[in-house]
């Protein structure tokens, strides 16, 4: 499974970025930028290379980390793809394509799109001296526009986006998506109540449209999670100093919660259970909560079964298991 952490070339490139900059100008931008977030804005907050690189350091890891996640779980179903082309679609400062070159070393041709012009020349700055990414397109321009002007593509993805656009350009959205979609399309949300509502009625409205899912579900059918639970994950990633700076914490780690759909022209081969929740280990048994293939379900393995025990001691919250 490849490593949540940012590549080796994209922490260079932004480490080359910090030169200079003011931490606590930089943390006051991205603070700023957070709550047009939160309060339901988006992206047209950063407006200037200050902002993207401020943004970028404030959520790139995270990001990345979890779109990372996501990937390592089609890669689990699907040990088996290998895609040649890639399609990011709301690209931002690039950080899913920056994953996907990292799991996929397959990926020797990449198209990102996104409107806003800053993050674009971030991104293209971050690239610059990658082995893989140097070459990228990326080309500017609202969503559906720049979507419907581009090329089919073996992985399409899109994270962190979706929120941003209303409920009729979503459903417009995502129908072109699959549309472009040769092989698979990954969409990755925050781990919100909102994001997952998101998520069902994108993964909803693309199997009636021929659409099978990969991850995190083990089956085609409606979702069985009932209000107020819902379906997201976590991954934990370490902050470098600049990273707990901008974002002004102190902890040197970072648990990022999202939720996620891979959705295949082709059903899988196989279908596994996954762990809905961080097991619970007692001294009597390993129990947890699961997706299967016919709905939820608890299972538990008793202390006693060592080899069984043992296995499940290395469960963990988002994984497929058989």
């Amino acid at each position: 499974m490849t490593s949540p952490d940012l590549p080796a070339e994209l922490k260079a490139a932004l480490d080359a970025k910090l030169v200079g900059l003011s931490r606590n100008d930089a943390a006051e931008r991205a603070a700023a930028i957070s709550r047009t977030y939160r309060d339901g804005g988006g992206s047209g907050a950063i407006q200037s290379a200050t902002d993207a690189l401020a943004y970028a350091l404030a959520r790139m890891p995270a990001t990345y980390a979890a779109v990372t996640a996501s990937l390592n779980a089609l890669v689990g179903i699907r040990p088996d793809f290998a895609p040649k082309s890639l399609l990011d679609v709301g690209a931002g400062p690039g950080t899913a394509t920056w994953a996907a070159a990292e799991v996929f070393p397959s990926l020797a041709d990449f198209a990102l799109l996104d409107a806003n012009h800053a993050l674009r020349a971030l991104a293209l700055d971050l690239m610059r001296d990658s082995t893989r990414l140097r070459e990228t397109g990326y080309e500017r321009g609202e969503a559906r526009a720049a979507l419907a002007k581009a090329d089919a593509a073996d992985l399409v993805m899109a994270s962190y986006m979706i929120g941003e656009i209303g409920d009729a350009e979503q459903r417009a959205l995502a129908e072109m998506m699959w549309e472009k979609t040769r092989d698979a399309l990954l969409v990755v949300e925050p781990g919100t109540p909102a994001g997952y509502a998101r998520i069902i009625a994108l993964r909803e409205r693309l199997i009636a449209l021929g659409a099978h899912v990969a991850a995190p579900c083990p089956h085609d059918g409606a979702c069985p999670i009932q209000a107020p639970d819902w379906c997201h994950f976590t991954q934990r990633l370490q902050r470098s100093r600049a990273h707990q700076q901008v974002k002004g914490v102190e902890l040197p780690f970072e648990d990022e919660k999202f939720a996620y759909v891979a959705l295949t022209r082709a059903p899988a081969a196989q279908r596994r259970s996954r762990i809905l929740a961080q097991p619970v280990v007692t001294k009597v048994e390993i129990s947890a909560k699961l997706c299967t293939p016919t709905g939820l379900a608890a299972t538990s393995v008793p202390r006693r079964a060592k080899a069984e025990y043992a296995s499940a001691r290395r469960w963990r919250w988002g994984d497929a298991i058989n």
